[in-house]
């Protein structure tokens, strides 16, 4: 089951230029600015800017769908021809993401909050 689209994230090369810019178009400071990670919530929606995107096979931004059992999601989407990109990883805080390409070359991410 999933609650949706809730977050975005973009490969970037530049995380300070990066950072910069998305600060100026969110109006917002980062919830989390790590050297692997910057984190934005503006407007309902979480906007994440990923250093290493590209050496993960991202070739623009992902969007992340926000589903109840990643594990399950993910094998479903994979029997259903999708090619796995990266499996499920934990990602701080108990929050778990993975994400897949389609046959259309499409990525398509899949987020599984901690149980509140």
């Amino acid at each position: 089951m999933t609650d949706g689209l809730k977050t975005i994230i973009y490969p970037v090369k530049d995380l300070g230029r990066a950072k910069a810019l998305f600060g100026a178009l969110l109006g917002v400071e980062p919830y989390a600015d790590e050297p692997y990670y910057v984190g934005y919530r503006a407007a309902g929606q979480d906007v994440g800017l990923d250093p290493n995107g590209h050496a993960k096979g991202m070739t623009g931004p992902v969007p992340y769908w926000h589903v109840s059992d990643i594990g399950s999601t993910l094998a479903a989407l994979v029997e259903a021809g999708a090619e796995p990109l990266q499996d499920v990883q934990e990602v701080g805080g108990g929050r778990r993401i993975a994400f897949v390409r389609d046959a259309d070359g499409n990525l398509i991410g899949l987020l599984q909050d901690p149980p509140a």
